[in-house]
């Protein structure tokens, strides 16, 4: 099985193509990390050039939102979630929210953080 864990480096270079870099010679963050990108099949390219996100790769950047939402949340209960991610999490009984606004991390969404961040220090 391949080695999927992202460094911080490649998932910024899948923010900046999110965000419309172009070609991976717009942005060296994006030219350091297309090759095992585009070999994890996270990234695309057209036959002008350009550099696209796949669908694998929106996935892994939805649920990175997901945990740093969920990590932030955990850690301060009036930080902001982006719509889709507490849409997403609520549906996955993840968060719960609150009656004077914002969201509380249910104690599946806690577990989940837990396991989560059990396997990033392996």
């Amino acid at each position: 099985m391949k080695n999927e864990k992202l460094t911080t480096d490649e998932y910024d270079a899948l923010e900046f193509i999110r965000r419309g870099a172009r070609t991976d010679r717009v942005n060296a963050c994006v030219g350091r990390n297309a090759k095992r990108l585009a070999g994890l099949k996270m990234i695309a390219y057209a036959r002008d050039g350009r550099v696209d996100l796949t669908e694998k790769g929106q996935q892994v950047l939805f649920l990175r939102a997901c945990v740093e939402a969920l990590t932030a949340l955990a850690q301060d209960p009036a930080a902001t979630v982006p719509g889709d991610v507490a849409q997403f999490l609520i549906r996955k009984s993840h968060l719960a929210a609150r009656p004077e606004g914002g969201y509380d991390v249910t104690a599946r969404g806690l577990e989940s953080l837990a396991d989560i961040q059990a396997q990033e220090t392996k």
